[in-house]
This record gives C-alpha cells, structure tokens and sequence, in this order.
C-alpha cells in the first residue's frame, strides 16, 4: 500500500492542476497492473474473450471509443463492479451469476464505461491539491479513509476498491450506461432488473451485496429515473434491442464450472 501511494503521488504531482487524457491512461495503467497483481482475476480465456467482446461492443461506440479498453472478472463471490481511470473495468463473479440474462451484464457494464466517460475518478483527483494528493488518491482509490481501521489493510475479497461516487455521479453513470447499451442495440431494462435485484437482496442477504452498495449509493429513485427513460423510448425501438443470448448462457454456465471463489485477502 505505501509503495502505490507513493507511486500514485510521484505520477499526479505533475498533474495537479489537470489530468490530460494521455497522462489518464498511464495512471490507469499503473492502477490496474497493482490491481491484477492483488485480486483473483479470473485467467480463463474463454470467459475473458466474451466479456470483452461483450464490453467492447459497448465501449466501442461511445465518445471514448479511442481508449484501449479493458475488462476483467473479478473471481469473488460478492457483488461488486467498478472501473478505473483509462478504460479498465472490473466485474465481480458474484454479479455475473446473479444475473438472468445478458443485458443485466452489459448493464452494469455500461454503468462502469459511464464513469469512466465522465471522468468521474479523474475529476475527485484533479481536486487534491499538491503534497496531499497521493493520499487523496488513496483515499479515493481504496476507500481506507472512509474506515474506522484506516490504519489496517484493505478487505479486498468483494473488489470494494472505490471510495462510493455522489449520487449526482451515480446518476450520471446512470445516463450514460443507458445510452451506452441502447447505442450497442442492448435493452437497457436489464439495468433495472439487475438494481431491482440487488436491492432486494440487500433486504434478504445484505452481506452479499455490501461491497456495492458501499461504492454505488444506489436507491429506489434511481431506478425510477431509468425506468422513466425506458418508457420514453418508441415501442418499436424497445422491442428491438437485445436482452439476452445463448452465448451469454454458456458464458456464465462455464463461470460457474469454475472452482469456488477464493476467500477474501488482504492487500499487501
């Protein structure tokens, strides 16, 4: 942890008055190298061809489509997504077989291109402010100082890397994950089966789904803002966006052949 932060703080002190988009993606980099090296990533090549086949179907058409995209399933049982600054997102096996279909996949996927989209991470570090910033970028990167241990290790069993977005980014991340899956021909109902899903769960097995829900804020209004969108859209249109497919089925079938998620471990 000491040597990311100072790694983080040599890197943004010559950005601390803005964050270019190529210095983004090298920082990026940096992150997701520490982040593969410390969490079980899933290493089947079958599995990773589909979810960047599927995340890049996605990421492809947005604004961004310049970035190198990259996406990578988290082998932990808890509910949990998150994306790093650059083009680098994360998906939890928990999420993924807790999902019915594929839109409820690509979803979230799109939720987490969205906050890449709108520099939502890159945007909390332009706000720290010279010396403070490599801790600032912990802060915001791991969460630890959003705990009563901050002095501890890093849980990092449930992905739970990111300190949680406001709700004003949460909806943002909202809108464009709406539009990233329409513009990809995706049902975007599959966002509000999947938050439907979670927060039902959260009712009847909280611990499941804590990871998510301490770093996406996520609430009945939420869901109502997507479903309103939903709604606006013609008939026509809706009925033909994708929900599902037999690709997806066999995808996460083979998932879930794999051995048991290993138990959570601490960041060293």
């Amino acid at each position: 942890m000491k040597r990311f932060v100072i790694g983080v703080a040599v890197t943004c002190s010559l950005v601390a008055c803005g964050i270019s988009q190529q210095q983004e993606v090298q920082m990026g980099q940096e992150y997701a190298q520490q982040i593969n090296a410390q969490l079980p990533i899933v290493q089947d090549p079958e599995l990773n061809r589909y979810i960047n086949v599927l995340g890049d179907s996605i990421a492809g058409l947005t604004s961004r489509r310049d970035l190198d995209w990259h996406f990578y399933i988290v082998d932990s049982k808890e509910v949990n997504a998150f994306a790093v600054p650059g083009g680098y997102v994360y998906v939890n096996r928990g999420l993924v077989e807790r999902s019915d279909k594929m839109d409820e996949v690509a979803g979230v996927l799109g939720h987490e291109i969205g906050h890449v989209l709108r520099r939502h991470t890159v945007k909390q570090m332009e706000k720290a402010q010279g010396a403070n910033i490599g801790i600032t970028l912990a802060c915001v990167l791991t969460g630890v100082c959003n705990s009563q241990a901050a002095g501890a290790a890093i849980q990092i069993g449930g992905g739970a890397l990111f300190a949680r977005f406001s709700r004003s980014d949460e909806a943002e991340a909202d809108q464009e994950g709406f539009n990233n899956v329409v513009r990809a021909g995706i049902s975007p109902e599959g966002m509000v089966s999947m938050f439907q899903k979670l927060l039902e769960e959260r009712k009847t097995r909280p611990a499941g789904v804590e990871a998510w829900f301490l770093t996406h804020p996520l609430e009945e209004d939420r869901i109502t803002a997507i479903q309103a969108r939903i709604n606006q859209l013609p008939p026509g249109t809706l009925s033909s966006l994708g929900t599902d497919s037999r690709n997806f089925h066999m995808f996460k079938a083979r998932l879930q052949s794999l051995p048991p998620s290993p138990p959570p471990r601490q960041m060293q």
